[in-house]
C-alpha cells in the first residue's frame, strides 16, 4: 500500500469521481450561504442540502467535493487525545436522483482497492442490519466475501435527523491488526479500540420519515458519501495520529522548533503542541472564509480558537506573538488545494496577529478581575476562605477568557482551593448545550418561502436597464404558504417572471416602488431573492386583488434607487481609495448600502487617523469630479480575475461574472447596481470612522444631497452652540478655547482649596489615634476632600507610624469614598486594608477592597459614614 501524502488523496478522490462524469465543485466557505440554522459548516453535505431537498437544482446530478468543516462541541478534547480536532477536510460523492447503491458501492469499491491500492484482506464492510439489498450489491455485483461484511443496528448503520430524508447506510472499515486492538475475545468491527477504523460512509438516502414515524420510499433516492481526508491519510500514511500526517506533522513540527521543545517526549507537552497546530489550522481557514473576531457567534468560536491556541502556546514556552508566523506554515501546506488562502496570507497573519496582542493584554487584565473577585464578593461567602466558586471559575475563563489553570495556580498561592466540582459542572453544562445546537444545527431544512417557491423558475432580472416592466405574477406567498390571491388591506410576497426590483444582496439594499395593474396597487417594501435566483417582492396591497397569472406593472422607485446606486459605486471608490493609503493588504469585511448612506467595513489594525481620512475622502472626491465612465461586462471568473478585479472577501462567485470598472480607479466583481459615470454620485463626505471588531474598522459616509442633510445639521449644532456660549459661529474655536482655559483654572482652583481643607484637618485627625492591640488605628472624615487628598494624609500618617491603620471617608455629590491604609508591622499583626475598609463600605451600602497595604470603597448612603467608622475601630480589637 503506497503512502500517500494527504494533498495527493484529496486530488486522487476528486480526479476519479471527475473521471466518472461527476461535477468537481470547488469547496464551499465554512460559513454557511443562507442557512440561519448553521454556525459553522460541520459536514461535507451541509452546503449541499438544498440540492437533497429540491429547493435548488443542483449544476449537475452528480457531484464530487472537499469539504472544509469545523466542528467545536468537544473542543476541551482537543489535544488530550490524537484523534479529536476541530478542523477537517470531507470527501463526499453526490447523487441527486441519479446513480443509487450499485454504482455507489461499486465506485468506492474501486477506489480504495485499484487507486489507493488498499489491501482486501484489510478491509471490511458494514450494512444496516436489514438491507438485504446492500448485502446482494456488495457480495454479487462489487465482489466482496459475504463473510468480510457485518450487519449492524440502526445506531450505527442508518441515517435520520429527525422528519425528512434518510436511510440505511454502509460504511468501509480497515483492520490495522491486532497488535492495535483491545485484546478481548469480542474485539471485531464496531468496537471503540483502535483496530478497527471505519473511514468511509455511504449514505443511501432512500426514505423520508413521517410524523407518525412510517418511512416512505422516495420517488428518486439519493447518494450521501463523506470519507474524512484526515483519517484516510492516517491509514495510508501508516500513522495513528492526524497530528502525525504529513501536512499537519509540518506544523507540529514548526511548534516544536518555536517551543523548543521534542514531540513525544512529555505527555503534557505534547497536548499543548497538539493544541496549537490544530486551532491554528482552523483560525487560519476561517479568517480566510471572511470570519472576523468577536464576542458572539463564529466571531467567539475563532476567538477562542485562538486564544486557547495562545494560552498553549505560553505554556510551552513561546515568548510574544507567535501564532501568525505558524500561519504560514499551514498556508504553505494546503495553498495549493486553496489558492484563496496565498491570496489573503498577509490579511489572515495580520489578524492573527492582532489578536494575539489582545490576548496579552487579556491576560494581564485577568489578574484583575481575579483579584477583584476575590475583594468584592467571593470572600463573602467563602468558608475559611479556602473555597473558590466553581462558578465564578467558570466565568472567568468564559467570559473573561482567563485560563483555569492560571486561576487554579494564583489560588494555590493564597492557600485557596478551586470548588473544581462546581467548575467542572459548569464546563460540562456548556458541552451539552454546545451538543444540543450541534445537532439543532443540522435540521434547518424548513423554510417556507424556499418551499413555495420551489417549482418557480428563477427570475428574469432586468433593473440594470429599466426601472420599469411588464411582467407576469407566477407565485404569491403569504404566512400561510402559497397562495393563489392577495387581497386589499394584506401584507405578502409577489413572485413576477421577470422584475427590475433588485434583490438585496452584495451589502446593497433591496429596491421599493410600487406593482401595478389596471385596479390594482401594491407597495414594494422590500425585495430579496433565494439562493437559486428567484425573486420575491414583499408587498403591502393598497387597491385590489392580486391574483396569479396576472399581467402587472413593476415600477422601481427612482429617487431612492438613484440615491442607493451613487452610495454603492462610492463604496468601490472608497474600497480602491483605502487600498491606495493603506496597501493591497487592506480588504472589504463588509458593507451596507441604502439610500441615506454608505456603511464601509475594512480589514486594518489601527484606528484612522483625522489626517488620513481627509487624504482618503479627497482621493474619492478627485475621482467623482473627474467624471470617470462607469462602465460593466460579464466575463470568465478566471478571466476576471487575471485582469485583476477584486473580489470581495466571502461573497460567492459563479464561473461567470459581473465586472464593474471606473476608469484605472477601480475594477471589482460585483452585482450591484451603479451610475453611469462617477459625477453622479455628487459628493463623498467621511461621517465617522470606528472599530467594529478587532483588526475590523468602519466608515460610514455619506454622497450627494445625503452630504447636504448633514452640512444643514451641522450648521443648526454650530448656530445652537454659538448662541449658548454667546459668540458669533465663527468665533466658536476661540470662545471655547476661553471657556476651557476659565474651567481648567477653576478646577486648579477647587483642587487647591481641598487640599487646604485636608492638610487643615489633618492635624485633628491623627490627634484621634488610638492603640488598640499594639496598632495606631486613626479614623477621619474629610467631605469634599478628593482621593488623592485622602491618600496624602494617609501616606503621611504611615511615614509617622511604624505600626498603624488609618482609614478616611469622603462625603461628595451624594456618595461616600473610603480609603484604607496600613503599616508592614500592622499587616504583619492581621491588619488587611482590603478586608476593613470593604466592611466598613458595606455598612454605608457599598463595597470594595484592594490590597493588604492600601484599599478604596465606595458607599450609597452618606448618612452612615460616621457608623462605618466607629466600625473599624470595633473590628481592631476583634483582631486576633
Amino acid at each position: 500500500m503506497e503512502k500517500l501524502g494527504l494533498n495527493e488523496i484529496r486530488e486522487k478522490y476528486l480526479s476519479f469521481f471527475e473521471s466518472k462524469g461527476h461535477l468537481r465543485l470547488p469547496s464551499f466557505s465554512l460559513v454557511p450561504e443562507n442557512d440561519p440554522s448553521l454556525l459553522l459548516i460541520n459536514a461535507g453535505m451541509a452546503p449541499l442540502k438544498p440540492y437533497f431537498t429540491g429547493r435548488q437544482v443542483p449544476p449537475k446530478k452528480r457531484v464530487t467535493t472537499c469539504q472544509k468543516c469545523i466542528r467545536t462541541p468537544d473542543i476541551e478534547r482537543v489535544g488530550k487525545t490524537a484523534r479529536h480536532g476541530t478542523f477537517f477536510e470531507m470527501l463526499g460523492n453526490f447523487s441527486f436522483g441519479d446513480y443509487f447503491k450499485n454504482d455507489a458501492t461499486k465506485w468506492a469499491w474501486e477506489f480504495v482497492t485499484k487507486v489507493l491500492n488498499m489491501p482486501v484482506d484489510k478491509l471490511w464492510v458494514t450494512i444496516y442490519e436489514d438491507d438485504d439489498e446492500a448485502f446482494d450489491i456488495w457480495t454479487k455485483n462489487v465482489g466482496v466475501s459475504p463473510d468480510r461484511i457485518v450487519r449492524m443496528g440502526k445506531e450505527d448503520n442508518f441515517w435520520e435527523i429527525g422528519t425528512g430524508p434518510c436511510g440505511p447506510c454502509s460504511e468501509i472499515y480497515f483492520d490495522r491488526g491486532p497488535e492495535h486492538g483491545c485484546g478481548s475475545p469480542d474485539c471485531k468491527v464496531g468496537c471503540e479500540c483502535d483496530r478497527y477504523v471505519e473511514f468511509w460512509n455511504l449514505v443511501f438516502t432512500q426514505f423520508e420519515k413521517q410524523e407518525d414515524g412510517t418511512y416512505k420510499k422516495l420517488d428518486h433516492p439519493n447518494i450521501d458519501t463523506g470519507m474524512g481526508l484526515e483519517r484516510i491519510a492516517c491509514i495510508m500514511q501508516g500513522v495513528l495520529s492526524l497530528f502525525d500526517v504529513d501536512t499537519i506533522k509540518s506544523i507540529r513540527d514548526k511548534v516544536c522548533e518555536m517551543a523548543g521543545v521534542e514531540y513525544g517526549k512529555d505527555p503534557q507537552t505534547d497536548v499543548s503542541v497538539r493544541v496549537v497546530t490544530d486551532h491554528i489550522r482552523s483560525t487560519v481557514f476561517l479568517i480566510s472564509d471572511g470570519v472576523n473576531v468577536s464576542n458572539e457567534g463564529r466571531g467567539y468560536v475563532l476567538r477562542r480558537l485562538l486564544r486557547r491556541a495562545a494560552r498553549h502556546g505560553k505554556l510551552l514556552g513561546i515568548n510574544g506573538t507567535f501564532l501568525y508566523k505558524l500561519a504560514d506554515t499551514v498556508i504553505d501546506a494546503s495553498e495549493k488545494a486553496y489558492p484563496v488562502l496565498e491570496e489573503n496570507r498577509e490579511m489572515i497573519k495580520s489578524k492573527i496577529k492582532n489578536e494575539e496582542e489582545r490576548f496579552a493584554q487579556t491576560i494581564d487584565a485577568g489578574f484583575s478581575i481575579l483579584n477583584s473577585f476575590l475583594d468584592d464578593k467571593l470572600l463573602d461567602n467563602m468558608e475559611k476562605n479556602t473555597i473558590f466558586s466553581g462558578n465564578d471559575a467558570f466565568k472567568l475563563y468564559d467570559t473573561y477568557g482567563f485560563p483555569i489553570d492560571l486561576t487554579r495556580e494564583i489560588l494555590a498561592e493564597r492557600g485557596i482551593e478551586i470548588d473544581e466540582e462546581g467548575f467542572n459542572r459548569e464546563m460540562e453544562a456548556q458541552r451539552q448545550r454546545a451538543r444540543a445546537n450541534a445537532k439543532m444545527t443540522e435540521v434547518g431544512w424548513e423554510d417556507t418561502i424556499a418551499d413555495a417557491l420551489s417549482n418557480v423558475a428563477p427570475t428574469d432580472f432586468v433593473g440594470y436597464d429599466s426601472l420599469e416592466s411588464e411582467a407576469k405574477i407566477i407565485a404569491i406567498v403569504t404566512d400561510a404558504g402559497s397562495a393563489k390571491a392577495l387581497a386589499e388591506g394584506n401584507s405578502g410576497i409577489l413572485v413576477l417572471d421577470k422584475t427590475p426590483f433588485y434583490a438585496e444582496s452584495g451589502g446593497q439594499v433591496g429596491d421599493v416602488g410600487k406593482v401595478c395593474g389596471e385596479f390594482t396597487e401594491a407597495v414594494v417594501t422590500d425585495t430579496k431573492k433565494t439562493p437559486d435566483g428567484k425573486f420575491y417582492h414583499i408587498v403591502e396591497v393598497k387597491e385590489g386583488t392580486f391574483g396569479v397569472g396576472e399581467t402587472v406593472t413593476a415600477k422601481v422607485d427612482i429617487r431612492t434607487r438613484r440615491r442607493t446606486q451613487a452610495n454603492h459605486s462610492a463604496t468601490h471608490l472608497l474600497d480602491s481609495a483605502l487600498k491606495n493609503k493603506f496597501g493591497r493588504a487592506v480588504s472589504q469585511a463588509g458593507s451596507l448600502v441604502n439610500k441615506d448612506r454608505l456603511r464601509f467595513d475594512f480589514t486594518l489594525d489601527r484606528p484612522v487617523s483625522n489626517e488620513e481620512l481627509a487624504e482618503i475622502e479627497a482621493d474619492v472626491n478627485r475621482q467623482i469630479a473627474m467624471a470617470v465612465p462607469v462602465v460593466w461586462e460579464t466575463m470568465p471568473i478566471d478571466e476576471a480575475k487575471n485582469k485583476g478585479a477584486v473580489a470581495v472577501f466571502g461573497d460567492k462567485y459563479g464561473d461567470v461574472v459581473r465586472v464593474v470598472t471606473m476608469g484605472n480607479y477601480s475594477m471589482e466583481l460585483c452585482g450591484g447596481c451603479h451610475v453611469g459615470n462617477t459625477s453622479e454620485i455628487g459628493l463623498f463626505k467621511i461621517l465617522s470612522e470606528t472599530g467594529v471588531a478587532a483588526g475590523v474598522r468602519r466608515i460610514e459616509a455619506v454622497t450627494g444631497f445625503g452630504v447636504l442633510t448633514e452640512v444643514y445639521a451641522m450648521q443648526e449644532v454650530l448656530n445652537t452652540t454659538a448662541e449658548a456660549l454667546k459668540c458669533a459661529p465663527k468665533d466658536l474655536a476661540k470662545k471655547a478655547a476661553i471657556v476651557m482655559d476659565e474651567l481648567k483654572k477653576a478646577e486648579a482652583k477647587i483642587e487647591g482649596l481641598n487640599a487646604k481643607l485636608a492638610k487643615s484637618s489633618e492635624g485633628d485627625i491623627l490627634n484621634s489615634a488610638r492603640e488598640i492591640n499594639g496598632i495606631t488605628v486613626v479614623c477621619g472624615r474629610i467631605d469634599g476632600a478628593t482621593v488623592d487628598a485622602l491618600r496624602k494624609i494617609g501616606d503621611d500618617f504611615k511615614a509617622q507610624t511604624p505600626c498603624g491603620v488609618i482609614v478616611l471617608a469622603s462625603s461628595d455629590g451624594g456618595k461616600a469614598t473610603f480609603i484604607a491604609m496600613a503599616t508592614k508591622e500592622a499587616i504583619a499583626k492581621g491588619a488587611h486594608s482590603g478586608n476593613i475598609v470593604r466592611e466598613a463600605a458595606k455598612i454605608a451600602g457599598g463595597g470594595g477592597g484592594g490590597r493588604p497595604d492600601s484599599a478604596q470603597a465606595g458607599g450609597k448612603d452618606v448618612s452612615k459614614i460616621d457608623n462605618a467608622l466607629a466600625a473599624v475601630y470595633k473590628m481592631m480589637e476583634e483582631l486576633n
